[in-house]
């Protein structure tokens, strides 16, 4: 789901291993390029920047700070101008690689793996960085977890490398802080994923979170919609809020000057279409049907992805519904019809 810059953003970065069989000496001045050189003078870089390769790194809001993780596994809140580190955890409990900031909240969100080499996720105070808030451990896989936060629903979901679940958690600013949801299982395994900015999504159909899963084994890229199962023909405001738009915040220069500015926010009710009512009717074909055990298979098409069992249930929830309703009125009207005509009997022009 795009933000206006400033906006919050992920970054892997794979930079090739030196040969082992370098001399150290040389080893030491690859890994470590000299103040004096032209990238670190364009760099802004100074002794307390981080000299480990940076595996992740994210954006606040309003551009005012950075969240790396590197490869020394450490958790590093840097001023992106100057390149000084403000906070630095290295925590034996918790290896971190993957980081994102948590839109408002002043949280970091991190993902690694835990000395017992378990998948982990932690919840990080950004002004002190001394000790997680939370630690929870997710599974035994060796994939890494990659975290998407929402911050108009404040949903965080996490998917792993080779894994074919996303798997959904709702973020609060009190305990317990993190509160699992459900997951969305596929027998496909995921090697990456994109998001589609908000603006790009179908508000009519209540689709809040859009991801494009790339499928190696197929040689395809899948689309996976998050969509609140709601039937109403108004335009959903509570989980629509304002959202980071399309036009920038502030121009390079205003940012390298150090000015910080919160994203330009925008409406997504102009992106809503109301459903009409108009009914096209197709001509009428032939039907074919294939029965087997009384069951037509090309009348009755089964679900093909989570979403579309999760439709169907819903759809059939509503029916069985109204379908109720509609029995409990005949109910009451049969009982009415029935006292009429028992009074239609007793009355003294039929006796």
């Amino acid at each position: 789901m795009g933000s206006p810059s400033p906006r919050m953003c992920t970054i892997t970065t794979s930079v090739p291993s030196t040969p082992a069989s370098w001399p150290s000496s040389r080893r030491a001045r690859e890994e470590a390029p000299s103040s004096s050189s032209p990238w670190s003078r364009q760099a802004g870089l100074n002794p307390t920047t981080p000299r480990s390769v940076i595996l992740c790194m994210s954006f606040n809001t309003d551009g005012s700070l950075l969240a790396t993780t590197c490869k020394d596994k450490k958790l590093r809140v840097i001023e992106p101008r100057s390149g000084r580190v403000l906070q630095e955890a290295s925590c034996k409990n918790h290896r971190v690689n993957r980081v994102v900031f948590l839109g408002n909240m002043k949280r970091l969100l991190t993902t690694g793996v835990s000395r017992w080499n378990t998948r982990q996720i932690a919840l990080w105070d950004q002004e002190d960085l001394s000790m997680p808030l939370i630690e929870e451990e997710i599974d035994g896989l060796s994939g890494l977890l990659f975290p998407f936060y929402d911050a108009d629903t404040h949903m965080l979901y996490l998917a792993g490398k080779g894994d074919g679940n996303i798997r959904y958690y709702e973020i609060s600013t009190e305990k317990p802080y993190l509160s699992y949801l459900m997951e969305f299982r596929s027998p496909a395994p995921q090697k990456g994923l994109g998001v589609m900015p908000k603006h790009g999504l179908d508000v009519s159909a209540c689709e809040v979170f859009r991801f494009y899963k790339l499928v190696t084994l197929k040689g395809l890229i899948e689309p996976i919609s998050m969509i609140v199962p709601r039937r109403s023909d108004s335009y959903q405001e509570d989980i629509y809020p304002m959202t980071p738009g399309t036009e920038p915040a502030l121009t390079p220069d205003e940012w390298l000057g150090g000015i910080n500015r919160d994203p330009v926010l925008m409406s997504l009710k102009e992106g809503y279409k109301k459903s009409s009512k108009m009914v096209f009717k197709a001509p009428i074909k032939e039907k074919k049907s294939v029965v087997v055990n009384g069951i037509d298979l090309l009348e009755n098409v089964p679900p093909r992805t989570e979403n579309e069992l999760l439709r169907m249930f819903f759809r059939q929830q509503d029916e069985i519904r109204r379908l109720k309703e509609e029995l409990a009125q005949k109910d009451i009207r049969i009982r009415q019809l029935q006292l009429e005509l028992k009074n239609l009997r007793n009355s003294p022009k039929n006796c």
